[in-house]
């Protein structure tokens, strides 16, 4: 069995700090994207216990609307106005339905079109991460996987709020 050289073992660590380095990046990257995708996600999700009802889109600004909200759950009290923030494909006089964020006025999208609006993050984070996984791990199925799925999932959000 011939010896293992300086520059060989050289060599490996490097290699090895790379993979190490992009597997923590691309990693983190994914973390982010769930984090950032939950706070809205986790609402929108798991309504049991949560006020329910719909809101109609009386005025817009910048990256907010206002409206009033009408309850369809029982224990869930009407309001004069609530906030949906960054709105996306609405229009004034719709009818969304929401749900009402607890101790706040601010309410959410349900729905299809709210679960995968909520997910918008993830879907960035995984566009994100393939390319870090591609380049630095050098994984391009991976890569390919991480890529289609953050493009499905933002072209069905898309789609789902049209």
């Amino acid at each position: 069995m011939p010896a293992v050289s300086s520059t060989q073992s050289a060599y490996a660590v490097l290699r090895f700090g790379r993979i190490a380095a992009m597997g923590t990046v691309a990693v983190l990257i994914l973390i982010a994207g769930v984090w950032g995708s939950w706070g809205t996600a986790q609402h929108v999700m798991l309504t049991k216990g949560r006020e329910r009802g719909t809101m109609t889109v009386a005025r817009c600004s910048g990256d907010r609307c206002t409206g009033p909200y009408a309850p369809a759950t029982e224990g869930s009290r009407a309001r004069a106005r609530v906030v949906i923030e960054q709105p996306v494909a609405v229009r004034r006089g719709e009818v969304l339905t929401v749900v009402v964020k607890p101790g706040s006025d601010q309410v959410v999208r349900t729905g299809p079109a709210g679960v995968l609006y909520a997910w918008v993050p993830l879907g960035g984070a995984l566009l994100l991460a393939s390319v870090v996984v591609a380049g630095g791990l050098r994984m391009a199925r991976t890569a390919w996987a991480l890529a289609g799925s953050g493009l499905v999932l933002l072209t069905a959000a898309f789609a789902a709020l049209q």
